[in-house]
């Protein structure tokens, strides 16, 4: 969602975004098929996604490290680094639109549960690159 913002910002090749996972359970898999069919409907390719585990370097690599709920969060914390906590934020603090404070978890619910996440996912990852864009315009004019 955020890679097609970027591209259609015309912004692709100078913000860099990758996803990883905070358990292995999916590591080398690719999104639920619940996940694929909500995502296709509206417009996103999620055919070429596969799951990789949230490595030591990405603390230092990337300047936002995004999580969906406060379990994973969490999760983030216990690993990274005092240094780079700052890097560490829930995805739903961007939304302009939604007040939920976390993505909540599809998977027990039917179709209309993924639709909600996407909706959710496109408000809050507008704010992201928005704030991606102000960054990179004050990096460029430093």
């Amino acid at each position: 969602m955020l890679r097609r913002l970027i591209k259609e910002a015309r912004l692709s090749g100078r913000i860099v975004v990758d996803s990883a996972a905070t358990t292995d359970a999916y590591i080398g898999r690719p999104p639920d098929h619940r996940a694929l069919n909500a995502a296709t409907k509206r417009g996103y390719d999620l055919s070429n996604c596969v799951a990789r585990q949230v490595l030591a370097e990405d603390f230092l690599e990337f300047d936002l490290i995004l999580c969906m709920d406060w379990e994973n969060m969490l999760w983030l914390q216990q690993r990274c680094p005092p240094l780079y906590h700052h890097k560490l934020m829930l995805l739903m603090r961007f939304a302009t639109d939604h007040v939920e404070a976390c993505v909540p978890n599809p998977q027990e619910g039917g179709p209309e549960a993924f639709n909600k996440v996407l909706v959710l996912l496109e408000d809050a990852c507008k704010g992201v690159l928005e704030i991606a864009k102000r960054r990179l315009s004050q990096h460029e004019a430093a």
